[in-house]
């Protein structure tokens, strides 16, 4: 089962995964791009969860900022308008 949380409640959690986790972002996302090549949210989260005896709360929302992140990565910035 998937959980989305709103935004508020992803903003809180994101906020708290040091103090909780012992860890920092940086370091949760190093331990995605290092674990298996799943492709789906959930499948990522279920498999952080399991691998680091995480909540699945806090799991979800790691991959969840995971993906936000890298995908604002790919969105080229935009052009500066020359005159």
């Amino acid at each position: 089962m998937s959980v989305t949380h709103s935004p508020e409640i992803h903003a809180k959690l994101i906020e708290r995964i040091p103090a909780v986790t012992g860890r920092g972002l940086h370091e949760w996302f190093d331990s995605l791009d290092r674990g298996p090549g799943l492709l789906r949210t959930a499948d990522r989260s279920y498999w952080l969860a399991d691998e680091y005896d995480l909540t699945h709360g806090y799991a979800q929302a790691i991959v969840t900022e995971y993906d936000r992140r890298r995908r604002n990565r790919s969105i080229p910035a935009p052009r500066r308008e020359t005159s």
